[in-house]
């Protein structure tokens, strides 16, 4: 009974933790849950982005996938060692992404 108790209190304050904040967002703008999963699934530069009307990249999407998301990974480092910058990346792929 106690660990029913415990779990179910832990369920409410989690809950309400993520569900106030998700609510919170004004209608017709950005943030609430997609902002949420943006920011804990592909940090906080992505969430801030997206909050401000840029789009999630397909190369960040691909980060979710376990095998995928090394390849990207090495692939990202790549292209950041050569040094290119978010205007370089902003030409090639758009700028709604960058």
């Amino acid at each position: 009974m106690k660990k029913m108790l415990i779990v179910l209190v832990a369920g409410v304050l989690l809950a309400s933790c993520i569900c106030v904040p998700v609510s919170n967002a004004a209608e017709g703008e950005r943030g609430g849950l997609m902002g949420f999963v943006a920011g804990c699934c592909f940090g906080i530069r992505a969430g801030g982005d997206y909050n401000s009307g840029k789009e999630i990249h397909w190369r960040e999407w691909l980060r979710i996938v376990p095998i995928v998301s090394l390849v990207v990974g090495i692939w990202d480092g790549i292209e950041c060692a050569e040094g290119k910058t978010t205007a370089d990346f902003a030409k090639q792929y758009g700028s709604m992404y960058y």
